[in-house]
Formats: structure tokens, C-alpha cells, sequence
């Protein structure tokens, strides 16, 4: 490939001239291609572990004026072919024109110029982007893809150079990360080394350190452990490493495959570009995943940059020192000390951005107005400039999203100001004779203005109540209310102390952040619910199962209001979500959002909790619950290591977290105290929730060391949480469920809310939110694996008594079935990826694979995968398997498919074979629950995984009553010929095979006679003349035409004959040349079933490009019986499987055991990838030398 000119300092250093001209050098690497000794395997080595550009390209070419001493390189190839193209392109274009030149430069110029122009033209012709890739890494890329046969849709991410440990000996080499693959390179004096690991298959990441190797990663699947060691830098690697197996992890959770991000912040003009473009994506992403996690943004907002800055704070008259962050619509500002102040700003609520005058005191100010009211004074800023035309171009993108909304709006509003009076009694609800609509007031607002008097709290707790809401307010007026609001420590100490009653709902949106996402979707709400209601689904269901068992002890949900309300968020969050759906505890943690948030900001607080706050809580498996168990679990053995193993062995974390964390502590603790938890939370996120665990567990450290079992554990840990109370609240006092749960002793003495939060803050303050999200990332690696090690589990339990497989060969067909399945995420396939796993579906159908994939795992584990015809075979086998017709097949019907071939007899072998050249839309009877099934038009509304093995073998193979045409005939007799191409007795089953077709079809022409009383004497002379014809269509495409015609219709015959000959014949044509006369004559008398002539059949001169025609041209080719199909003739299954049996080794092919083992064995080191294969031991480790 041409390359943009690079000079080179030495050009014979390790390089072999092979042609030269006055101006060209075409040159070929030291060592390369056959032989090389010492000299070969000195430079292999030396482009390995220095990483020469040459490690790609062994041929190059370079360009030198007669008087320079510089040359540069302006193509290099990986083959002999492709560099001399290159070259003589050179000659004949490029070498007469420069002697025109008199002045070197000028010829410099000229060559670069020209190597350049042909580079842009072939960039603009293969659409290739100027910010790709430079010519080094497309090197790597393609030595990448070269030595682990990787295919284009496999991309590389970045490489380093690193040791690998295997055994004692380290082996200097390159570490490549993919998006999906993990591979290492190694080749030092002839010995090469080679390893390959699915992120997916990764169970453990994690950095080690020890006295041998202060700074190694360590890499762990089920099976192995990868040291690697050595790093330029470590940390680089392994955060990249991290990301790359968070996204395998989310793949196998959410089956989204990876798409990479084309809109990349844009560089400065002075950025060097030292990093693939790939890189910089997944760099962007982990800035912009910390951001938003920072500010708790909305999850598609995209950071554009960040620069140095200071921020005039008002309120304490100081210039702080922190980083501005810049994103499609926010401007954030965090200090350099933690807490010390941080602040957001949409770009919807700025008015004005203008640059001050700078000064010696405040150089390169920047200024920045919102709509009520409030200044920010940026300054000291490096490149004000460019910062100011960024926010500008992202003003400009808000304002116009903004007059679109409003558009949208006003039209959305006009029509339901034209219904409002059909829909009022939909949208209000009656109580004690007055309306309330639902959606512009909190449960709790209304509740406590029917109850008007307030003798239930003291005057005291009146006093707090009211304190604490001057508090805030004079922290608004100090600070600022709203979402511009400077957040300081001094708002954490309020939150701290307790948000009042009347502002929760308010603050609650605030810190989370979903005033945002509110804010920018108007409307967005109300039409969710309107689309939702009056639908039914799982979702809907449990839904309606769950509304009265939600806080049912609160008088706002013993009511129909609170109940209606309750039940349009979480309706309207199912079909916004249906990944998530519903998901028990949701209801709990809604009813509290609607107690204090009015309901379309209930709908949004639960937003940014299933999906920002609680990452994957909610879904059928939890597993975001799971994954901070795990960490509360590592917390816990740092913070209270002599609990730890206590805990451990009654088993008693792993029960209280979920419950704990799931809801909040809402269902274990006091109402009026939990509400509490919830304000800190929102405000400062999970770590709040496991402090307080931690401190729970701390405060009955010694009551839990003389715990005998876990339920004893549970009853003190319970009456400790019922016994958390909140003095300063106004609400009235209700019974708490939970504490009907412990036992009949002592109460355990009161606990403060408020000290408790404070205590935790004091002990276990220390918890940093980025410690937690590296934990996370840890346990979500474990957890992940452990669900699919227990979906394994499951499946094979399930299906190991319904087929012959052991136990082991059904897990490892279980995981080179799913394997199959996980890249169509990877490299795409023929069906969307979504379509093939569900997880709601049993574990036997939540992986489904489609006809190309079956191919591929046809081809590795199925015995009649031979020859040719392996694809046609396999599409027949793969439209049998796909009971429902979904053009989709689960784990159970390939278990059922394989084990008739693997395990089945004679008789189900042969009947499976038989019934799969039925043609589509034939209807066959069977024994098969009493019904008549047809195949290929199937009704798409039988059940998936209704039969156990034998049904299934009854269902694949068990034929009463029914015949196959002649077509079908001749389509099972080439699948015959093909199964046979690559066995070891390939001509003695030729030949028997010839002679089972010969006894068929007399069979089929006698059987003809019979069906036929009333024929005439033609056309029983005519009978040899119908025998002659032989197979159907060309072999490449017989499978379509079969397809296509429809069942007892005539088709016309392809004139291949000679126009004198009065009967048809059969021939054989080659693609690459005519058989010769025994051939034809060996057809020929197979055609008319002459037992004689059976020993002349030539089956070597069957290949496997052969193609059948049928011939029939000639005087009575007009006459139906010479132009169509026989309609009578037919042939059962009883007579193939008595003519199969009359060959004995025809039989014993049939009964030869199956080596399942050896065969998946087979599968799992050769891996299809691609078009082409890769070798490796179980796809993680190949060494050589």
C-alpha cells in the first residue's frame, strides 16, 4: 500500500536491495520467506520486541534524488505481488517524467505530491475519513488481523509491549486489545507464542503486585490464569482492559452490541493525534461516563472538554481553584478540594456569555448570565477563545431544540385543551367531593391538607420543622435555589441535619438530577401514560399484583388515588424501559417518590434511579443489588474485619443487602427515619447506603459475634432498624410492618436517624465514590459469570435426562452454542442480535441461533458434515430443527437435532435423513400426538420445548404413512453420494449406494403400474423412457429449484441430448470437463436400473463440482410423460429403509459410533472466525517452538 512519504535514516540496516533505478529502491526484509538461519531469526525477533515497522511489511519501496544521502519511504507490502505492482506502476508512470526535472527539490516535491494524491484519491474512493487511523497503527491492524485471523469487523483498540508469564519464563511480545478479544504475540529465536481470551470469558481483572513483578496485570477465565508484566504503563492498559470487559459484561446483559462513536469531541489544532481513532472514542466515553456520574447528568450528555479555571464565589468572596467542564448542554464547575463548591448550569437557562477585560487580577475573565438572574465569573482561563466559540456553537444547538419543543408543546397543548372535557374524569380523582387531579400535587400535600388539624405533633417538633425551613431558605438567598445553585459543604450539613416536608420533592429532583431530564422532555410523561393505559403484559401484571402491597400501612395508598397514581408511573417506566420492565421493591421506592414529588416528577425521580443512580437494580436478575452486595461484602472485611467471618459463615450479608439496598432501607426501617436515608442519597449517592449498612453492623457488633445462626443474626438486626426513629418529624406516626418480623423481647433502645447518618459519616466517611465504582466493576465481572455458570447449570439439569449426552458434553455444546451465538454481536449475522436472546424466555430459549450459525456448528460437530454439500445439508437439517418456523433454533432442538445423528438408531437415523427432502408444503402424516404435521408451513403456534428426546426423535423422524416424489428422491440420493465424499470406505458405499438407487427405482416404476390400472400400452412402453431421467438441477443450486417447485406440477427438462435420439439419457457433466463414455454409460444404466451393469458405475468420476441434467428432448418430448414429472411415482420410507438394509455397508456407516467428545474437542480448537480459522487450545493459549 502507498504510504505518505517518512524519511529513513539507514536504508541497508537489516534490508536487501532487490531492484533499483536512479530514483527508486525496492527492497525486501532480512530473514523473510524461506530459510534465513541466524540472520532470519535475529530480525523476527527484533521487529517483534522493538516494534519495527517493518514487523508487517516485508517488501518496501524507498525514493532517493542521485545526490541525496536522505531516502524515503513511500510503499510497503506485505507480498511479493502486491509491492511489484507498485513498482511497475513506478516504471511505467512515474520514472520517464522525472527526468524532465533539472533541480532535486523540484523532483521531491513532484514524488511526494504524487504518492499523496493517489493516497486522498484512494481515501475519497473507499470513503475513508481524515481522522482514521495513522499508517503505524493500520500496520499494527493488519498484523492483527493476520496472525489471529481476525476479520475486518474485529477492531483493534490499541497494542503495548509487555512480558508474559508462562510458567517461570517470561516471553517478551505485544498485547493487543479488541473490542471483543484479548490477544497476545510473542516470537524470540523461532519460538512463537500465541494467546487469544474472549473478554466475555473473563471472570477476574485485576492489577498484582509482588517482589518478582512490583507492577503485573492479571487476567483469569474458568480455566486459566494470564500474568502479563512489564508495561510502559500499567495503568494506561489496565483501564482499558476494564472498559473492554465492562463492555463484553454489558453484551452479555443487555445484548447490545459494540457501535462505535463517529462524532468525537473535535481536537485542538495543535493536538497530536498519537492514538488510533477507536481509542479516543472509548477515552471519550469513560470522560463523559465520569462526568455525568459527577454532576449526575442525564445518560446521553457528552463532555466536549474540560479546562483549568476559577470560579468568584459570592458568598464567601474568593476565587476557587478547580476544572470547567463543557458539554452539548451543561457548563459544570468542580472545585480541586472535594465539597468545596460545585455547580451546574444548563446552556437553557444562560442568557448571556460574554469575555470581561482582563487584568492582573483577573486575567481572561469569562462572564456567564442565566434566566434568574445569577452572574458567574470564570477566569484565568488558557484558551478563552476557543472556549467561548464551543459554548457559543452549543447555545445556538439549544436555542433551536428549545423553539421546537415549545412548537411541539403548544400544538400538544391546543389538542388537549380540545378533549379536556372528555378526558377530566381520567385525569382527576374524587375525594371527600373534591377534585385533585393527581398529576399537579404530591400524595402527601393533599393527605395533610384534609387533615387540617395537628395534634399529633408537638409544638416542639413544630419549632424544628420550622427552623429547618428558614435554614434552607436563607441558604437560597445566599446561595442560589435551583438548578444553578452553588453546592457547597454547608448544603451537605443541611442535608445532613434534614430536608423539611414540604421541600423533599423539590431537593429530590434537584440533587438527582432529574429536574434535567424533566425539564427537556415536557409532555414526554403524559403521553407515556396515555399510550400505557389500557395496555396488558407481564409487566401489568405483576404491576396490578403488587399496587396494594405498596407502603399499604400509609393512609395515601388505602385509597383509590394513591393506588391510580402509583399505577401510571410504573406502568408509564415499563413501557419507557422494557428491559427493566417491573421489578419487585420498585413499587416500594415509588410510593415514597410520590409521597413527596408530584407525579410526573415521581416518573423522573424513578428514571434516574433505575437507570443513572441504581444501575441495573431493577431487572429480572438484580444484578446491580448483586454486584453491591459483593461490594458491601469487600467493604465489610476492610471495615469490620473481626465481623467479617462471622458474618460469612451464618451467611447473613448476603440476605440483608438485598433488602437493604434494594429498597433503601425502606422496608426495614421506620417510614418517617428511612425518608431520611433517602435525602442523603439523593444527594450524595450509594456510598450513603453502604455506610449506613456499615454502621448498622458496627453498632451490634458484639450482640452478632454470639450469634448462633442467621436467623438469630436477623432478629437483632431487625429490632436494631425498628428501633431507628426520627423525632423531628411531622408525620403522623404509622405502624411499621417490619417489626411485626422480630421477636416478642425487650425493644431494643431508640437510635436517632440523625446520629446514626452522622455516625456513618464519621466512621466510615472515608468511602470514596471512585473506590466503590472500581469494586463495582470487580463484583460485576463475578456476578455476570456466576448468573451464566448458573443458567448453564440450569439448562443441562433440565435437559440432561431428555438426550444421551453426558452431563460434561452438554456443558461444553452449551457454551460452543452460546459462543456461536455471542458473535452475531461481534462481526453481525444474517437476524438482529436482540431478536435471538430474551432473557424473560426460560434458560433453554434465551440463546437461539440462525441458519448461518447453525452451518458453522454443523461443519464442527455433526457427523454428516461432508464434502461439498455440507450448506445445503445443513439448511435442511436447520428448517427440520425450527419447530415454530421463527427461522430460529434454541439450545433444545440443536440438543434433540444432534442427538438422533449422535446416539440415535438405524431406523431414527434413516427416518430423519428421509423426512428432511420433503419438500416444503408437503404435508406428511406422522405419529406425532395424533396430528398431521406439515413442514415447512408450519403454523408458527407450537410450543418450544414441549418434548423430551424421544418425542423430539418422533417428531424429527417417526413416519407412518407417506412418499417422496421423484425430485425428492433424486435430492436424497445426491445427499447420499455427498455424505460420503471423505470416508475411509468411500467406494465400497459408492457402490452400494448405486446399488440401493437402482432397486429404488424399479421399485418406484413398479410401484407406478399399480397406481396406474388404467393406463394405456404407450404408456407402458414408455416406462424405461420416464426410469432414464436422473437428478434434478445443478448441485450447487438443486436445493433452491426444489424449493421453488411446487409439489405434483410439471417442470421442463434441459435439453442436453441429441436431436436424433429417440429415448432420454442420463449425463454427467463436469464444470471442467465431459465425463468420458463410462461415465454416461454407467448413469445410464443406473437410470434404467439394469443389476447386471451395476459393477460399471465409475463412482470416482463422481466430483464434487458435478452437475446432474436431466435430459428429454427428442421425438416424443412433447408427450407429458417425457416432459414432466411422473405424478404417481412415488417411493415410502419402508422401501428405502429395506433397500438401505440390503447393504452392508450402507448399514454399518449408519451404526458407526459417534466420538461426541473427540468432536467437541475438535470444535473448541478450531474456531471459526471469520472465513478463516483459528487454532488454539480451548480459544485461550497456542504455543509453539
Amino acid at each position: 500500500m502507498w504510504v505518505n512519504p517518512e524519511d529513513v535514516l539507514l536504508a541497508g540496516a537489516l534490508w536487501i536491495t532487490e531492484r533499483a533505478n536512479p530514483y527508486f529502491i525496492l527492497q525486501k526484509r532480512k530473514g523473510h520467506g524461506d530459510g534465513g538461519g541466524l540472520t532470519g531469526l535475529l530480525v523476527g525477533t527484533l521487529d517483534v520486541v522493538l516494534d519495527s515497522s517493518a514487523r508487517v511489511a516485508p517488501y518496501r519501496i524507498l525514493y532517493q534524488t542521485p545526490d541525496s544521502l536522505v531516502y524515503w519511504i513511500i510503499a510497503h507490502g506485505t507480498s511479493r505481488k502486491e509491492i511489484t505492482e507498485h513498482w511497475e506502476w513506478l516504471e511505467h508512470n512515474l520514472l520517464q517524467t522525472l527526468s524532465i526535472f533539472e533541480n532535486e527539490n523540484d523532483i521531491t516535491t513532484f514524488v511526494k505530491g504524487k504518492v499523496q494524491g493517489i493516497i486522498a484519491e484512494y481515501n475519497k474512493n473507499h470513503d475513508v475519513k481524515e481522522d482514521d487511523d495513522t499508517d503505524k497503527f493500520k500496520e499494527a491492524i493488519a498484523k492483527f488481523r493476520k496472525l489471529f485471523g481476525m476479520p475486518e469487523e474485529e477492531k483493534l483498540v490499541n497494542y503495548y509491549s509487555c512480558s508474559y508469564w508462562k510458567g517461570k519464563v517470561p516471553r517478551q511480545g505485544w498485547l493487543y486489545l479488541s473490542i471483543n478479544h484479548l490477544c497476545f504475540y510473542s516470537y524470540l529465536l523461532g519460538k512463537e507464542a500465541k494467546l487469544v481470551v474472549r473478554w466475555a470469558d473473563i471472570t477476574q481483572l485485576e492489577k498484582s503486585a509482588t517482589l518478582l513483578l512490583p507492577d503485573a496485570i492479571k487476567v483469569s477465565t474458568r480455566t486459566n490464569e494470564h500474568v502479563f508484566s512489564v508495561f510502559l504503563n500499567i495503568n494506561e492498559t489496565f483501564k482499558l482492559a476494564e472498559q473492554l470487559a465492562n463492555i463484553a459484561m454489558r453484551q452479555l446483559l443487555d445484548n447490545k452490541g459494540f457501535e462505535q462513536d463517529r462524532s468525537l469531541p473535535k481536537l485542538k489544532r495543535k493536538s497530536p493525534k498519537k492514538v488510533s481513532a477507536l481509542k479516543r472514542d472509548l477515552d471519550a466515553r469513560a470522560k463523559s461516563e465520569r462526568y455525568r456520574a459527577l454532576f449526575r447528568l442525564p445518560k446521553d450528555e457528552k463532555l466536549d472538554g474540560h479546562t483549568d479555571c476559577t470560579l468568584w464565589t459570592p458568598f464567601n468572596k474568593m476565587h476557587i481553584l478547580g476544572q470547567m467542564f463543557v458539554s452539548t448542554n451543561y457548563i459544570c464547575f468542580t472545585g480541586k478540594e472535594e465539597c468545596l463548591c460545585s455547580l451546574i448550569i444548563p446552556l437553557r437557562e444562560v442568557t448571556i456569555v460574554e469575555k470581561a477585560d482582563s487584568s492582573n487580577v483577573l486575567p481572561s475573565p469569562l462572564s456567564i448570565s442565566t434566566k434568574n438572574h445569577m452572574t458567574f465569573l470564570f477566569a484565568n482561563l488558557k484558551d478563552r477563545d476557543f472556549l467561548v466559540q464551543r459554548i457559543s456553537d452549543f447555545l445556538q444547538q439549544t436555542t433551536s431544540k428549545s423553539y421546537i419543543e415549545r412548537e411541539l408543546t403548544g400544538s400538544l397543548n391546543s389538542s388537549d385543551d380540545e378533549r379536556s372535557l372528555g378526558s377530566e374524569s381520567e385525569r382527576q380523582f374524587n375525594l371527600n367531593d373534591n377534585s385533585v387531579p393527581t398529576a399537579t400535587q404530591a400524595l402527601m400535600t393533599i393527605l395533610l391538607s384534609m387533615k387540617r388539624s395537628h395534634e399529633y405533633v408537638s409544638v416542639l417538633t413544630q419549632a424544628k420543622e420550622f427552623l429547618k425551613e428558614q435554614a434552607w431558605k436563607n441558604h437560597f438567598t445566599e446561595y442560589g435555589q435551583g438548578v444553578c445553585m452553588y453546592r457547597t459543604e454547608k448544603t451537605k450539613e443541611l442535608v445532613l441535619k434534614g430536608i423539611p416536608e414540604n421541600m423533599r420533592g423539590e431537593l429530590w429532583l434537584l440533587f438527582s438530577g432529574a429536574i434535567n431530564e424533566m425539564d427537556t422532555h415536557p409532555g414526554y410523561y403524559e403521553d407515556l401514560v396515555e399510550k400505557s393505559m389500557g395496555k396488558y403484559n407481564l409487566a401489568t401484571e405483576e404491576i396490578e399484583r403488587d399496587l396494594h402491597r405498596s407502603l399499604p400501612e400509609h393512609p395515601a395508598f388505602q385509597n383509590e388515588m394513591g393506588i391510580a397514581a402509583l399505577r401510571r408511573v410504573l406502568t408509564a417506566y415499563a413501557f419507557r424501559n422494557p428491559n427493566i420492565g417491573y421489578c419487585q421493591a420498585m413499587n416500594i421506592v415509588t410510593s415514597v417518590l410520590l409521597l413527596y414529588a408530584k407525579e410526573e416528577e415521581a416518573f423522573w425521580l424513578l428514571v434516574a434511579l433505575c437507570e443513572r443512580m441504581l444501575p441495573d437494580y431493577y431487572n429480572t436478575r438484580v444484578v446491580g443489588a448483586l454486584v453491591d452486595q459483593g461490594v458491601f461484602e469487600e467493604l465489610a472485611r476492610e471495615y469490620v474485619p473481626q465481623l467479617y467471618d462471622c458474618m460469612q459463615d451464618l451467611g447473613v450479608i448476603s440476605t440483608i443487602s438485598l433488602s437493604w439496598f434494594l429498597t433503601l432501607f425502606l422496608s426495614v426501617m421506620p417510614f418517617e427515619s428511612a425518608v431520611v436515608v433517602v435525602d442523603c442519597f439523593f444527594y450524595e449517592g450509594i456510598k450513603v447506603i453502604f455506610q449506613l449498612a456499615l454502621s448498622v453492623l458496627h453498632a451490634n457488633i458484639h450482640q452478632l459475634l454470639g450469634c448462633k445462626d442467621d436467623g438469630e443474626a436477623m432478629t437483632v438486626l431487625g429490632r436494631y432498624l425498628d428501633s431507628v426513629t426520627n423525632k423531628d418529624s411531622t408525620l403522623p406516626p404509622i405502624h411499621h410492618l417490619h417489626s411485626l418480623l422480630t421477636d416478642n423481647g425487650d425493644p431494643h433502645p431508640e437510635v436517632d436517624i440523625f446520629k446514626l447518618v452522622r455516625s456513618s459519616y464519621e466512621k466510615f466517611g472515608s468511602i470514596r465514590a471512585d473506590v466503590i465504582e472500581q469494586m463495582r466493576f470487580k463484583q460485576r465481572l463475578r456476578v455476570i459469570q456466576t448468573i451464566e455458570d448458573t443458567t448453564k447449570r440450569n439448562v443441562v439439569r433440565t435437559i440432561v435426562t431428555e438426550t444421551a449426552f453426558t452431563i460434561d458434553e452438554l456443558e461444553e455444546l452449551y457454551v460452543l452454542f452460546k459462543a456461536e451465538h455471542l458473535t452475531s454481536f461481534y462481526w453481525g449475522g444474517s437476524s438482529n442480535p436482540t431478536e435471538r436472546h430474551d432473557p424473560s424466555l426460560p434458560y433453554l430459549e434465551q440463546y437461539r441461533i440462525d441458519v448461518e450459525q447453525f452451518k458453522g456448528l454443523f461443519v464442527l460437530l455433526f457427523p454428516w458434515a461432508n464434502g461439498a454439500h455440507s450448506d445445503p445439508l445443513a439448511m435442511r437439517f436447520f428448517r427440520l430443527l425450527d419447530q415454530n418456523g421463527d427461522a430460529l433454533i434454541n439450545f433444545r432442538e440443536f440438543i434433540n437435532g444432534l442427538s438422533v445423528l449422535c446416539h440415535g438408531d438405524l431406523t431414527e437415523k434413516l427416518k430423519l435423513l428421509y423426512k428432511m427432502h420433503v419438500l416444503p408444503g408437503e404435508c406428511v402424516r406422522m405419529q406425532f400426538t395424533g396430528a398431521c404435521v406439515s413442514v415447512g408451513k408450519r403454523d408458527g403456534k407450537s410450543p418450544r420445548g414441549s418434548n423430551n428426546f424421544h418425542s423430539c426423535v418422533s417428531h424429527l423422524s417417526e413416519i407412518v404413512t407417506g412418499a417422496i416424489c421423484r425430485t425428492q428422491f433424486i435430492e436424497l440420493c445426491k445427499t447420499l453420494y455427498s455424505m460420503f465424499s471423505e470416508d475411509i470406505a468411500e467406494q465400497e458405499l459408492y457402490h452400494a449406494t448405486a446399488t440401493v438407487t437402482s432397486l429404488l427405482l424399479e421399485m418406484g416404476e413398479v410401484g407406478k403400474l399399480f397406481t396406474c390400472p388404467g393406463s394405456n400400452d404407450h404408456n407402458q412402453e414408455s416406462k424405461l423412457e420416464t426410469s432414464q431421467r436422473t437428478l434434478c438441477g445443478a448441485a450447487d443450486k438443486g436445493d433452491e429449484d426444489c424449493e421453488q417447485l411446487p409439489p405434483m406440477q410439471d417442470i421442463k427438462l434441459e435439453d442436453s441430448s441429441p436431436k436424433d435420439t429417440g429415448t432420454s439419457s442420463a449425463m454427467l457433466i463436469s464444470d471442467d470437463e465431459t465425463k468420458d463414455d463410462t461415465s454416461m454409460s454407467s448413469y445410464s444404466v443406473l437410470s434404467a436400473g439394469s443389476h447386471e451393469l451395476d459393477e460399471k458405475l465409475q463412482c470416482e468420476d463422481i466430483a464434487d463440482d458435478t452437475v446432474l441434467v436431466r435430459s428429454g428432448s427428442g421425438p416424443n418430448s412433447e408427450r407429458s410423460s417425457s416432459t414432466s414429472i411422473d405424478k404417481d411415482w412415488a417411493i415410502t420410507f419402508e422401501q428405502f429403509l429395506a433397500s438401505v438394509l440390503t447393504e452392508q455397508a450402507l448399514v454399518q456407516y449408519f451404526e458407526k459410533p459417534v466420538d461426541v467428545a473427540a468432536r467437541i474437542i475438535n470444535a473448541k480448537n478450531v474456531r471459526k472466525v471469520g472465513r478463516t480459522l483459528l487454532s488454539s487450545s480451548d480459544y485461550e493459549i497456542s504455543l509453539s517452538g
